[in-house]
């Protein structure tokens, strides 16, 4: 199989769990998508399959987003610094069902929130369908332990979820 074969295929395996994962990580789906499609353009750069695609993919996307986060904060300390305000406008009324999803979103994100950025990640990644080595590859960590740090960050997230809405998940 030729480079551009095995890009559309791990394209077509592979672009909806990474948007999945960076999506869920950010709560920012256009910049979810935007850092899967800088990855598919990087990797077609490239012009060559790495030894893990799927590693590499994660890897590229979690730098692209931890690059985004930096700008943004640079960019907020900018704005607090000169005293710019940010448009506001009216959000369109939303279906009750509509409002209940976002709430829970919301409420399973600022749960996620107050884990630390691995154990997000953890989460996050096997909540995509990432196996463990695939998580011990991207996040440099033993495969070993995996099992065992996925387990902790599930009992974090339920105790912080917990502290915020007294309900367990």
């Amino acid at each position: 199989m030729g480079f551009e074969d095995a890009f559309a295929a791990l394209f077509a395996d592979q672009a909806a769990r990474l948007y999945g994962y960076l999506s869920r990580l950010s709560g920012d789906a256009e910049l979810a998508e935007d850092i899967v499609q800088e990855c598919f353009v990087k990797l077609y750069r490239r012009g060559a399959m790495p030894e893990d695609p799927k590693a590499w993919l994660v890897t590229v996307a979690h730098n692209l987003w931890r690059d985004d986060r930096r700008r943004e904060t640079r960019r907020g300390r900018l704005l607090l610094t000169h005293g710019a305000e940010l448009p506001s406008g009216e959000l369109p009324a939303a279906t009750d069902a509509a409002t209940l999803a976002a709430e829970r979103v919301e409420a399973v994100r600022r749960a996620l929130g107050r884990l630390p950025l691995r154990d997000r990640q953890l989460l996050l990644l096997r909540h995509e369908g990432y196996g463990y080595r695939e998580i011990a590859d991207v996040l440099q960590l033993a495969p070993s332990g995996i099992g065992t740090m996925l387990a902790r960050a599930k009992d974090a997230f339920r105790k912080a979820y917990h502290e915020l809405f007294g309900a367990s998940t």
